[in-house]
């Protein structure tokens, strides 16, 4: 897997996604792979994203909802996205409050697919 491809992955739905502003990869354990980010502190968001992951599967485990997709996280003046990539990582997506919810969600799961071959190194 190569920083650049994971990148290329991060600006292309950034791209493809208005509202989108920032998108980061990084490992369960909060460790930042790449970011897409003008933000001066990625790696804290990679931390924080990996702590609202771990929150949500905890959540949907105890209620039997089954496994985790993503936890959307609506605030004044955007959302915070993150999204499961397999079991080892995680893709977090920050937007604007005129973000197509939907529209990021049908975008993104291609996305995460190829993230998760990627990371895999498959």
């Amino acid at each position: 897997m190569g920083r650049q491809e994971v990148l290329a992955e991060l600006k292309l739905l950034r791209e493809q996604v208005a509202g989108v502003m920032e998108t980061a990869v990084a490992s369960v354990d909060g460790l930042l792979v790449a970011a897409d980010s003008e933000g001066d502190r990625p790696e804290v968001l990679a931390a924080l994203a990996a702590a609202s992951l771990g929150l949500g599967k905890r959540t949907g485990h105890e209620v039997g909802m089954g496994e985790l997709r993503e936890v959307v996280t609506r605030c004044r003046s955007g959302y915070i996205v993150v999204y499961a990539v397999r079991q080892a990582a995680l893709l977090v997506v920050l937007a604007d409050e005129g973000l197509d919810v939907a529209r990021l969600h049908v975008e993104s799961r291609p996305t995460v697919e190829r993230l998760g071959a990627m990371l895999a190194g498959t």
